[in-house]
């Protein structure tokens, strides 16, 4: 499953400034930054619902707002990109 993660952390205090950097973290053990606060992620169901308990529990829901979105595949068909692409495509052979 493709999904899309978004988020907005409040960083005006220290509190914020971690809660900023754990979920980027959290974000980045399953997918991959495609803008400052957008990951690409292709998790299984399970990983999915991992990845949504620990960002929930990370977030001050008074403070943050966390975005999941679904995507259709497969995902070259539904989006657009223009300008810089750092995107990594997971399932083509990897040259290192």
């Amino acid at each position: 499953m493709d999904i899309l993660v978004t988020y907005d952390v409040n960083t005006e205090t220290r509190a914020g400034q971690r809660r900023l950097r754990k979920v980027a973290t959290v974000c980045k053990n399953y997918g991959q930054r495609v803008q400052l606060s957008v990951f690409e992620c292709r998790v299984t169901p399970a990983q999915y619902e991992a990845l949504k308990a620990e960002l929930v529990s990370t977030i001050d829901p008074k403070l943050d707002n966390l975005r999941f979105y679904k995507l259709p595949s497969p995902r070259e068909k539904y989006f657009e990109q223009f300008g810089i692409d750092h995107y990594t495509d997971f399932d083509e052979p990897l040259i290192i």
